[in-house]
């Protein structure tokens, strides 16, 4: 067996040949070991003797390869980055070059994210469960409202990853925001897992839920209305850089950020949040307020990202834009007050329908003000406190108080 012993005990010749080579790589500086390197790594490439074929075609091949082959297309993509240089839309220094900072908010917020992590396997169901299977354990209008807020949610955090994915991330140029949309569509994934988690613990028809985005109208709408704002810029040939297509990634930043995660999730979170405040489905509850939790960061990235734009781009917030902005977001408000009309037809949970259109008019009138717009329902105030005391609530303690929550990385890895 080998000892370390045995690899310090070298011959007298080699002893010498490595001393001399040692002391010449000491007196060397930077930039001697530069060249040597590089011309090291460049003698690497020489085909040898014992090469096989396929070895020696792959050095040939990379003989060929030419490290500036594209880079006249991205101007300064050989120099160093400035801070100066970084934009949102239509940046044209390299997009691999993370630091220098230029929006410390992106990559606080990518930080946060990280240290809030959670999994769906770490919520306890069995409660839920036992509710769920029950002949008496939840109303009519409770299990209608549980299964159609599982329907509409299994598919809006699947548009929202895919339009991150496909399209968002593609189009904003500046490296601290990718970062936080990498780790954002990474929690949307965990929020689509979180919803199939609770469809499986409580044995629905996993069908009928899944399928609610193009049967149900009040669900179908919502989701109609956010695809038709992806629709061009997931186009593999769609790019920014004129005014007109700026305007079209602004539209669909405002679609998904203000109103898709700022408004439609507001209704269904406010009815499944107030269950658990009730002690019923504690377990589905509990990822939710997880959930919201997350959904609040996103929301709060879109605004900014939707802002910068707006402040290095002045020209596209014109009149029109913001006259457009407005009647996204009052459509969306519109389409979430007819889903809460259709998910509770009378009162339930100490709420109901009109509570809820007041709640959805305060949430818009935020949303306008939040990207620099007038509010358009003047005096609306909000009938459930106890939701902004729930996005408010830090990691120390569950608004449930079902368990201390410790969010951990590689929570769930086992060593054994």
């Amino acid at each position: 067996m080998l000892s370390w012993d045995e690899f310090d005990k070298e011959d007298g010749a080699d002893a010498a040949v490595a001393g001399n080579t040692t002391a010449q790589v000491a007196d060397m500086n930077i930039d001697k070991l530069d060249q040597v390197g590089g011309a090291a790594a460049v003698e690497a490439r020489a085909i040898a003797a014992d090469d096989s074929a396929a070895v020696a075609r792959a050095k040939a091949a990379l003989d060929q390869l030419d490290i500036a082959e594209g880079l006249a297309e991205l101007e300064g993509a050989s120099a160093r980055v400035a801070v100066d240089e970084k934009r949102m839309i239509n940046c044209r220094a390299d997009l691999n070059q993370l630091v220098p900072f230029k929006y410390d908010w992106a990559w606080q917020k990518y930080l946060d994210g990280c240290a809030n992590h959670w999994m769906p396997q770490e919520v306890n169901m069995n409660a839920d469960i036992a509710l769920w299977k029950s002949t008496d354990g939840l109303t009519d209008d409770e299990r209608r409202i549980v299964m159609r807020n599982l329907g509409f949610f299994s598919t809006a955090d699947s548009l929202v990853a895919n339009n991150l994915v496909l399209a968002v991330y593609r189009l904003i140029t500046n490296p601290e925001c990718r970062q936080y949309i990498l780790r954002q569509a990474f929690e949307e994934a965990i929020h689509t897992h979180a919803y199939q988690y609770c469809i499986e613990s409580l044995g629905m028809d996993e069908g009928a839920i899944f399928n609610m985005y193009h049967e149900i109208p009040s669900v179908a709408k919502k989701a109609a209305w956010g695809l038709k704002y992806t629709r061009s810029i997931s186009d593999p040939t769609f790019n920014t850089g004129t005014v007109e297509t700026d305007k079209e990634l602004l539209r669909n930043l405002i679609a998904y950020y203000c109103v898709l995660e700022g408004i439609f999730f507001y209704c269904g979170f406010t009815q499944i949040l107030s269950m658990g405040r009730r002690n019923k489905m504690t377990g589905v509850a509990e990822q939710f307020q997880y959930i919201l939790r997350d959904e609040s960061m996103h929301l709060n990235f879109g605004i900014d990202v939707i802002n910068q734009i707006k402040i290095e781009n002045p020209h596209l917030w014109d009149a029109a834009m913001k006259d457009e902005a407005t009647q996204m977001i009052l459509e969306g408000t519109q389409l979430e007050i007819e889903y809460a009309r259709d998910t509770m037809p009378r009162g339930v949970l100490g709420m109901n329908a009109a509570m809820m259109e007041d709640y959805l008019k305060f949430i818009a009138n935020r949303r306008l003000t939040q990207i620099g717009l007038k509010e358009e329902y003047p005096g609306t105030t909000n009938p459930f406190p106890w939701m902004s005391e729930i996005m408010d609530l830090k990691k120390e303690k569950n608004f449930f108080e079902t368990r201390v929550i410790e969010y951990q990385t590689g929570g769930a890895l086992s060593w054994d």
